[in-house]
Protein backbone atom coordinates (compact mmCIF):
# COMPACT_ATOMS: atom_id res chain seq x y z
CA UNK A 1 0.00 0.00 0.00
CA UNK A 2 1.45 3.46 -0.92
CA UNK A 3 2.59 5.61 2.02
CA UNK A 4 -0.02 8.34 1.29
CA UNK A 5 -2.86 5.79 1.50
CA UNK A 6 -1.45 4.33 4.74
CA UNK A 7 -1.13 7.81 6.30
CA UNK A 8 -4.67 8.70 5.27
CA UNK A 9 -5.98 5.52 6.89
CA UNK A 10 -3.89 6.09 10.02
CA UNK A 11 -3.88 9.77 11.07
CA UNK A 12 -1.45 8.95 13.89
CA UNK A 13 1.14 7.80 11.33
CA UNK A 14 0.73 11.05 9.37
CA UNK A 15 1.15 13.07 12.56
CA UNK A 16 4.31 11.14 13.45
CA UNK A 17 5.75 11.84 9.98
CA UNK A 18 5.03 15.55 10.34
CA UNK A 19 6.57 15.68 13.83
CA UNK A 20 9.73 14.09 12.41
CA UNK A 21 9.80 16.72 9.64
CA UNK A 22 9.47 19.48 12.27
CA UNK A 23 12.34 17.97 14.29
CA UNK A 24 14.49 18.19 11.15
CA UNK A 25 13.92 21.94 10.63
CA UNK A 26 17.34 23.59 10.34
CA UNK A 27 16.14 26.84 11.99
CA UNK A 28 15.99 26.25 15.77
CA UNK A 29 13.47 29.10 16.28
CA UNK A 30 11.10 27.72 13.62
CA UNK A 31 11.50 24.21 15.06
CA UNK A 32 10.77 25.41 18.63
CA UNK A 33 7.75 27.45 17.45
CA UNK A 34 6.30 24.52 15.50
CA UNK A 35 6.86 22.14 18.43
CA UNK A 36 5.18 24.62 20.79
CA UNK A 37 2.23 24.87 18.39
CA UNK A 38 1.85 21.08 18.32
CA UNK A 39 2.03 20.97 22.13
CA UNK A 40 -0.58 23.73 22.47
CA UNK A 41 -2.94 21.92 20.07
CA UNK A 42 -2.50 18.63 21.91
CA UNK A 43 -3.16 20.38 25.23
CA UNK A 44 -6.31 22.03 23.87
CA UNK A 45 -7.71 18.81 22.43
CA UNK A 46 -6.70 16.86 25.54
CA UNK A 47 -8.58 19.35 27.69
CA UNK A 48 -11.56 19.08 25.32
CA UNK A 49 -11.62 15.30 25.67
CA UNK A 50 -11.31 15.67 29.43
CA UNK A 51 -14.30 18.05 29.48
CA UNK A 52 -16.33 15.54 27.42
CA UNK A 53 -15.59 12.82 29.95
CA UNK A 54 -16.30 15.05 32.97
CA UNK A 55 -19.61 16.30 31.57
CA UNK A 56 -20.67 12.79 30.53
CA UNK A 57 -19.82 11.32 33.95
CA UNK A 58 -21.69 14.09 35.80
CA UNK A 59 -24.69 14.17 33.48
CA UNK A 60 -28.03 12.55 34.14
CA UNK A 61 -29.09 13.00 30.51
CA UNK A 62 -28.10 11.29 27.28
CA UNK A 63 -28.52 11.69 23.55
CA UNK A 64 -29.35 15.13 22.19
CA UNK A 65 -29.70 16.59 25.69
CA UNK A 66 -26.12 15.54 26.45
CA UNK A 67 -24.88 17.03 23.18
CA UNK A 68 -26.64 20.29 24.11
CA UNK A 69 -24.81 20.20 27.45
CA UNK A 70 -21.51 19.76 25.59
CA UNK A 71 -22.32 22.81 23.47
CA UNK A 72 -22.79 24.95 26.60
CA UNK A 73 -19.15 24.33 27.57
CA UNK A 74 -17.01 27.17 26.18
CA UNK A 75 -14.04 25.00 25.16
CA UNK A 76 -16.17 22.28 23.58
CA UNK A 77 -18.30 24.86 21.83
CA UNK A 78 -15.21 26.43 20.27
CA UNK A 79 -13.87 23.02 19.20
CA UNK A 80 -17.23 22.08 17.65
CA UNK A 81 -17.30 25.41 15.81
CA UNK A 82 -13.72 25.01 14.60
CA UNK A 83 -14.67 21.73 12.93
CA UNK A 84 -18.11 22.78 11.70
CA UNK A 85 -19.77 20.42 14.19
CA UNK A 86 -21.60 22.83 16.49
CA UNK A 87 -24.94 21.24 17.37
CA UNK A 88 -26.69 24.63 17.62
CA UNK A 89 -27.25 26.43 14.31
CA UNK A 90 -25.56 29.79 13.84
CA UNK A 91 -28.80 31.81 13.82
CA UNK A 92 -29.80 30.41 17.21
CA UNK A 93 -26.35 31.13 18.65
CA UNK A 94 -26.57 34.73 17.39
CA UNK A 95 -30.03 35.23 18.90
CA UNK A 96 -28.83 33.80 22.23
CA UNK A 97 -25.88 36.21 22.19
CA UNK A 98 -28.19 39.14 21.49
CA UNK A 99 -30.39 38.08 24.41
CA UNK A 100 -27.31 38.37 26.63
CA UNK A 101 -26.40 41.88 25.44
CA UNK A 102 -29.98 43.18 25.25
CA UNK A 103 -30.25 44.30 28.91
CA UNK A 104 -27.21 46.57 28.41
CA UNK A 105 -28.73 48.03 25.24
CA UNK A 106 -32.13 48.53 26.87
CA UNK A 107 -30.51 50.33 29.81
CA UNK A 108 -29.43 52.94 27.26
CA UNK A 109 -32.83 53.22 25.56
CA UNK A 110 -32.26 50.86 22.67
CA UNK A 111 -32.56 47.35 21.34
CA UNK A 112 -31.08 45.14 18.62
CA UNK A 113 -32.88 42.95 16.11
CA UNK A 114 -31.43 39.94 14.29
CA UNK A 115 -32.21 40.31 10.57
CA UNK A 116 -30.47 37.38 8.84
CA UNK A 117 -27.23 35.54 8.08
CA UNK A 118 -26.25 35.65 4.44
CA UNK A 119 -22.96 34.46 2.93
CA UNK A 120 -21.43 34.16 6.40
CA UNK A 121 -22.35 37.72 7.41
CA UNK A 122 -24.81 38.43 10.22
CA UNK A 123 -27.09 41.41 9.66
CA UNK A 124 -28.46 43.23 12.70
CA UNK A 125 -30.56 46.36 13.16
CA UNK A 126 -30.31 48.73 16.10
CA UNK A 127 -33.46 50.41 17.39
CA UNK A 128 -33.88 53.29 19.80
CA UNK A 129 -32.02 56.38 20.91
CA UNK A 130 -29.17 54.87 22.97
CA UNK A 131 -28.89 57.96 25.14
CA UNK A 132 -25.69 58.25 27.14
CA UNK A 133 -23.82 55.57 25.17
CA UNK A 134 -21.39 56.04 22.28
CA UNK A 135 -21.86 54.06 19.09
CA UNK A 136 -18.39 52.50 19.49
CA UNK A 137 -19.37 51.16 22.94
CA UNK A 138 -22.58 49.70 21.50
CA UNK A 139 -20.83 48.10 18.56
CA UNK A 140 -18.09 46.63 20.77
CA UNK A 141 -20.61 45.07 23.19
CA UNK A 142 -22.57 43.55 20.31
CA UNK A 143 -19.46 42.33 18.44
CA UNK A 144 -17.99 40.69 21.54
CA UNK A 145 -21.22 38.83 22.29
CA UNK A 146 -21.76 37.74 18.67
CA UNK A 147 -18.20 36.60 17.95
CA UNK A 148 -18.01 34.72 21.24
CA UNK A 149 -21.14 32.76 20.31
CA UNK A 150 -20.47 32.50 16.57
CA UNK A 151 -16.75 32.83 15.80
CA UNK A 152 -17.45 31.06 12.52
CA UNK A 153 -19.07 34.20 11.10
CA UNK A 154 -17.20 35.96 8.31
CA UNK A 155 -18.55 39.38 9.26
CA UNK A 156 -21.10 41.49 11.04
CA UNK A 157 -23.19 44.29 9.53
CA UNK A 158 -25.06 46.54 11.97
CA UNK A 159 -27.67 48.93 10.58
CA UNK A 160 -28.98 51.93 12.47
CA UNK A 161 -25.86 52.72 14.49
CA UNK A 162 -26.73 56.01 16.14
CA UNK A 163 -24.86 59.02 14.80
CA UNK A 164 -23.51 60.97 17.78
CA UNK A 165 -24.29 64.27 16.02
CA UNK A 166 -27.92 63.34 15.42
CA UNK A 167 -28.56 62.57 19.07
CA UNK A 168 -29.95 65.34 21.19
CA UNK A 169 -27.23 66.63 23.43
CA UNK A 170 -27.25 68.98 26.36
CA UNK A 171 -28.80 72.21 25.13
CA UNK A 172 -26.43 75.12 25.24
CA UNK A 173 -28.02 78.52 25.49
CA UNK A 174 -25.96 81.51 24.52
CA UNK A 175 -26.64 84.45 26.73
CA UNK A 176 -25.04 87.63 25.37
CA UNK A 177 -23.41 89.94 27.91
CA UNK A 178 -25.74 92.53 29.32
CA UNK A 179 -25.50 95.89 27.63
CA UNK A 180 -26.11 99.05 29.46
CA UNK A 181 -27.52 101.99 27.57
CA UNK A 182 -24.72 104.22 28.78
CA UNK A 183 -22.01 101.88 27.53
CA UNK A 184 -23.72 101.49 24.19
CA UNK A 185 -23.94 105.24 23.67
CA UNK A 186 -20.37 105.88 24.62
CA UNK A 187 -19.22 103.15 22.26
CA UNK A 188 -21.34 104.61 19.48
CA UNK A 189 -20.05 108.10 20.23
CA UNK A 190 -16.48 106.84 20.30
CA UNK A 191 -16.98 105.10 17.01
CA UNK A 192 -18.30 108.33 15.54
CA UNK A 193 -15.23 110.28 16.65
CA UNK A 194 -12.95 107.87 14.84
CA UNK A 195 -14.56 108.58 11.51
Amino acid sequence: MPQEVQEHNHPAARIETLIQEIAAFPDPHARATAEELVKALLDMYGEGLNRLLEITAASEVSGIALIDTFAEDELLSSLFTLHGLHPVDIETRIMQALDEVRPFLKSHGGNVEFVRVEDGIAYLRLQGSFHGCSSSTLELAIEEAIYKAAPDLDGLQVEGVPDPQSRPGIPVIFVPPRRHKDNTRSTEQGAGKMR
